[in-house]
């Protein structure tokens, strides 16, 4: 059953309360022949851009303006992005935060948590570490969790990108977005309710929303991959799944070397860093995974840029 709560309407709701602390992230029309694919145009969303690198920002932001925040401040596990969101929306609102993250968490995004001035924890191989040390904190502090994709805030956050790209993509028939934890996918799938053939992209190293459309429910998936840490949780999260299994299709999975391949390829022919979570939705169009129909107007979610793959030191 879908939450009663992630609804259209509450999701343009949010997107006002919030849109005084996001960036509206542009769309660039190309071609995937600029980038060594066939002739294709193509519109990338930039959420790259967005405040912390990520999407993550507007999820992040939704919880904090919409909850009550006790004086101890937030808390969030996060593979990194949400975690560097969670970090940065608390500075914008001066609301104490503590991030626990495990030992995958790339050097880009521990610097990022910390230079927004958030209490950062290291510890633990994967992301369920990391939750795991974040909820003995919250019990023991009195810190509100933020959650990184399993909470109706997170998800009503999420979806105003459902929303924006709907706005600034005219004619969109194809939207293909990464998954993780499916907290954006929901999100978007939650806005756009079957209106735009939504298409998910998954590490052949990560399925984990693949792994639950063939059992038919979340379940416990393997977490590899060289983008374990955004693309890798346990599992999807409850509350995404019915919004997946009504409006998402099953999805494409790709290898490490597809992602790589697209984060060259997009600096190559775009000058865009992504990371390799924020590349694999590129990377099922690059690699042929996913090939358009007749007819399709398609956009791909750029969807985060913290990776230490250009270093100007």
């Amino acid at each position: 059953m879908l939450h009663d709560s992630v609804t259209p309407e509450r999701i343009a709701e949010a997107e006002g309360l919030i849109r005084p602390h996001i960036r509206r992230t542009p769309v660039m029309n190309v071609d995937l022949s600029d980038f060594g694919g066939p002739a294709l145009p193509v519109a990338l969303k930039l959420e790259l851009l967005q405040h912390s690198g990520s999407f993550k920002a507007r999820g992040a932001f939704t919880n904090l303006v919409t909850r009550d925040v006790p004086k101890a401040g937030v808390v969030a596990a996060s593979g990194g992005n949400h975690g560097a969101a969670v970090a940065y929306a608390a500075m914008r609102l001066g609301v104490p935060a503590h991030i626990f993250v495990p030992s995958v968490a790339s050097k880009a995004k521990i610097d990022l948590i910390r230079s927004y001035g958030a209490e950062l924890v290291v510890g633990g191989d994967r992301y369920q570490d990391a939750l795991i040390a974040s909820e003995t904190y919250v019990e023991t502090s009195g810190a509100m969790a933020i959650h990184a994709f399993d909470q109706p805030e997170t998800l009503i956050g999420q979806g105003t990108l459902g929303k924006e790209i709907e706005e600034d993509v005219a004619g969109m028939t194809t939207l293909l977005v990464a998954v993780g934890g499916g907290g954006l996918i929901g999100g978007i799938a939650a806005w756009l309710r079957g209106r735009v053939k939504i298409v998910s992209v998954e590490p052949d190293g990560a399925p984990t929303l693949h792994d639950a459309f063939r059992a038919g429910h979340p379940v416990d998936a393997a977490a590899g991959s060289i983008a374990a840490d955004s693309l890798a949780p346990k599992r999807v999260g409850e509350l995404m799944f019915p919004f997946a299994r009504s409006y998402v299709e099953p999805p494409v999975l790709v290898t490490d070397g597809e992602i790589r391949a697209a984060q060259k390829a997009l600096w190559a022919g775009a000058r865009l860093v992504a990371e390799p979570g924020g590349a694999a939705a590129f990377a099922a169009l690059l690699s042929g995974k996913y090939v358009a129909a007749a007819g399709e107007k398609v956009c791909v979610l750029v969807c985060g840029s913290n990776t230490t793959a250009v270093d100007f030191g």
